[in-house]
């Protein structure tokens, strides 16, 4: 690929990032169909793939890609019925309405689709992210992807899936599933799994606008407010968790005057809001978790018998075995409650076999393992454990953290 391609599939990929899920969500309100609307974007993305190497990226390149998506569109509603009243509407700039992408996400996420096709078309179609980057987050072949998205599009379409945000009793099963796409989004971007980046700002912006969207369209949805918080929280330490060269800075040693504590206060008092309703969640627990970090002035300060407490909350309500670990590395920090790194081990490794098992594909509990059989006197060990972690990563950051672990044995 010549460097003239390069750039212009950097460019090409930041517009579709900002605004491939804005422009389709408008699209599917015109249209009517979402097959057609999601394909109009990416013909659009393809024939500017095919003319801006020769024609030069244009000075205003959303617009571009806007104009040509209507340009298919308006092909797409000459073989439609109400052909003229509906051209109509396809006018540039389209009036977005504020919870079009929310729209989107919900009939992304009808229950009528398996759960691996709601999150790949969430991606795709949302946000922006090709089949391959989706396929290589997930470690699945590229094809496989692809026709999750393409059997989605087409059971949206042949069902007759609305596109709205439901209401009454349908709602908390929805809510339940578009909460987990958003907070595995957000995932994805705190500290991305593809790429050459150890932190995709712009999913994570995305995963907090949409969950902001959210709380504000369902401020009595208590899971709802949690999860903006824990987003906030975490988006709140970003500018104290990559060192200069984009190494990770683990959370004991960071520098928590960089932390934006404006965006503390704030997500504390989503969590209070949550709390009002006497309805405790999984994400309001992770929330409450991360906030007994965010309100320590050191790492010394933390209130580890409060995050125990939750933490046991949290497994009673959503046992997981990610959870489990995060409670065992938890309990490895607080003294008074069979605390030290030799009683965490012993907790990872009474784990039952089923957790064990699915966790051996997860970074961190691999680095974990290392850094408790380390301090438990155990070095060849912990080398193994690191090599395993550092063979599960593709992330730069933690790989570079793991290398200078490795380096020190």
């Amino acid at each position: 690929m010549t460097a003239r391609h390069e750039e212009v599939h950097a460019e090409l990929a930041r517009v579709v990032r900002e605004h491939a899920g804005r422009l389709t969500a408008c699209l599917v309100r015109v249209l009517g169909d979402f097959a057609a609307a999601e394909d109009v974007v990416q013909d659009a993305i393809e024939i500017a793939l095919q003319r801006w190497p020769a024609d030069g990226i244009p000075d205003h390149p959303d617009a571009w890609l806007l104009t040509t998506a209507r340009r298919r569109g308006v092909d797409v509603l000459r073989r439609q019925k109400l052909y003229r009243d509906k051209l109509a509407q396809l006018t540039w700039p389209v009036p977005a309405e504020p919870d079009d992408r929310l729209k989107l996400v919900f009939t992304c996420c009808h229950p009528a689709l398996p759960r691996t096709a709601q999150i790949a078309l969430t991606l795709r179609t949302v946000c922006g992210l090709t089949t391959a980057q989706i396929a290589a987050a997930f470690l699945v072949p590229e094809a496989t992807v692809g026709q999750r998205i393409t059997r989605a599009k087409r059971k949206i379409t042949e069902a007759g899936i609305p596109y709205r945000i439901p209401a009454g009793n349908d709602l908390p099963d929805r809510l339940g599933q578009v909460l987990a796409v958003i907070y595995l989004l957000f995932n994805e971007g705190y500290l991305s799994s593809a790429g050459d980046r150890p932190y995709a700002r712009d999913l994570a912006d995305d995963a907090e606008w949409l969950a902001a969207q959210l709380a504000w369209l369902m401020p009595k949805q208590p899971e709802a407010l949690g999860l903006l918080a824990l987003i906030r929280l975490h988006q709140a330490r970003t500018g104290a968790r990559f060192d200069p060269s984009g190494g990770l800075i683990l959370l004991p040693d960071q520098d928590r005057t960089r932390w934006d504590r404006d965006a503390i206060t704030e997500a504390t008092r989503l969590i209070e809001r949550a709390a009002a309703h006497r309805s405790p969640g999984p994400y309001q627990l992770q929330a409450a978790i991360v906030a007994c970090h965010a309100e320590a002035p050191a790492w010394a300060d933390t209130d580890w018998p409060q995050i125990a407490v939750l933490y046991d909350m949290l497994l009673a309500l959503a046992p997981s075995p990610v959870h489990r670990l995060h409670r065992a590395i938890a309990l490895h920090h607080h003294p008074g409650r069979r605390g030290g790194p030799g009683n965490a081990l012993a907790d990872l490794d009474a784990l039952p076999p089923a957790d064990r098992k699915a966790l051996q594909h997860y970074p961190l509990y691999h680095a974990t393992r290392a850094e408790l059989l380390r301090a438990t006197g155990r070095p060849d060990a912990a080398r193994a454990a690191d090599q395993q972690a550092l063979a599960l990563t593709s992330n730069p950051a933690q790989q570079a953290l793991l290398h200078q672990r490795l380096s020190w044995d």
